[in-house]
């Protein structure tokens, strides 16, 4: 039985980035998500506020629960499409992205205060489309006659979201641009697994998470763009250097080069993404 606080409670902060670091630290996917959507709802009905720089406590953070077991990426088995486990597992591997991409989104909202307003009104947008996407997994993976925990997962995303932790312009450049900017790329070819084993509802649901990320890559292109003309820095170069500083996985193709432009990466950067696939 899920005894979680309502909503209400987990978000009773008034003060955006207080109530988003709430949310973060929730430990209950179906509570974190409610509490998200909760959140939203009161920030676009003009009941929050939000403030400069908050003392906060970022202990517990982010806050999941104790299952799924975190492993390395290569301890996470892989198992055949052929079965109903392994299309089970390929579901909960993606139900752990979308929990994932969840805090990253909450982070991003009460970590950066000397961020514009529209900065947190956006990753706020996003932490809300992640909810619902890791709801639609979560809800289709029960009736695969699994849940979330089930299976084994791993903690790159978040690993990097930490280590990003101290400047926004890094964040920016190597979670939505490079580790979430992968999903551009994977979504078709994931999508088609699973509709040719059968699962069309999964395979439909990809098709709405693909949509909405393009608009969070988007999202996180804008501001990259944006600290860079702030700071005076030319974006590619300066993505070249952030992506060799913190060590961000290789970039291998193939590429889905139309979710990409449409996701905002320029002209010069797509062409470079064509030499490495070539």
């Amino acid at each position: 039985m899920d005894h979680a606080l309502p909503p209400i409670e987990i978000v009773s902060s008034t003060e955006l980035r207080a109530a988003a670091l709430a949310c973060l630290k929730e430990t209950t996917p179906a509570a974190k998500c409610a509490a998200v959507k909760a959140l939203h709802g009161r920030w676009h009905a003009g009941q929050m506020t939000l403030a400069g720089r908050i003392l906060a406590d970022a202990a517990g953070v982010p806050g999941r629960p104790p299952l799924p077991e975190l492993v390395s990426p290569l301890q996470v088995k892989s198992r055949s499409m052929r079965t109903p486990e392994g299309r089970a597992a390929l579901v909960h591997a993606l139900a752990h992205i979308e929990f994932n991409a969840i805090n990253l989104a909450l982070d991003a909202v009460w970590r950066f205060d000397d961020m514009p307003r529209q900065f947190h009104e956006d990753w706020l947008q996003v932490a809300a489309e992640e909810a619902y996407h890791f709801s639609l997994l979560a809800a289709h993976l029960r009736t695969l006659g699994y849940a979330y925990g089930d299976f084994t997962a791993h903690n790159s995303l978040w690993d990097m979201c930490d280590k990003t932790s101290s400047d926004v312009l890094a964040r920016m450049a190597l979670v939505p641009r490079t580790l979430e900017a992968r999903g551009l790329d994977a979504a078709p070819p994931v999508r088609a697994k699973l509709a040719q084993a059968g699962d069309l509802a999964a395979a439909q649901i990809l098709d709405i998470i693909l949509r909405d990320e393009v608009g969070h890559v988007l999202i996180g292109n804008r501001w990259f763009g944006w600290l860079c003309s702030q700071r005076g820095l030319d974006p590619v170069p300066t993505f070249a250097e952030l992506a060799r500083r913190y060590k961000a996985p290789p970039m291998r193709g193939p590429f889905n080069l139309d979710a990409r432009r449409a996701a905002g990466f320029t002209e010069e950067e797509l062409l470079m993404l064509i030499h490495i696939e070539g």
